[in-house]
């Protein structure tokens, strides 16, 4: 089992999950996080750091999409360790549905 990253992240990336991960498996988007899904070692201690839950078991209804889309963008994105500036109008899509076909961005991050 592992942890993924869905669509609630988009446009909010709060990034308090990235400091307690022990494994550094984090990775950023210009407007997400995602998980390695290979160096996740299933702890979960970052799912309930999360207060938008966008971080999920992959055991989860609906979570195997997200496993690619994790896996596909941890190997494209920079690794992050710290946690970095929260988008100054994340509180404007906390809740948002569509966000995914409305907002991903595939463009790397750098906090």
């Amino acid at each position: 089992m592992t942890y993924i990253v869905n669509d609630a992240c988009i446009k909010c990336k709060l990034m308090d999950c990235v400091e307690v991960c022990p494994v550094d498996c984090f990775y950023e988007g210009e407007n997400m996080l995602v998980i390695h899904p290979d160096e996740c070692i299933d702890c979960g201690v970052c799912e309930p750091e999360c207060p938008i839950e966008a971080i999920r078991p992959d055991t989860d209804e609906g979570a195997e999409s997200w496993v690619e889309h994790n896996r596909e963008y941890s190997e494209k994105w920079p690794n992050i360790t710290l946690k970095g500036e929260v988008p100054a109008d994340e509180a404007e899509y906390r809740g948002v549905a569509g966000k995914f076909e409305k907002h991903f961005s595939s463009n790397p991050g750098g906090s």
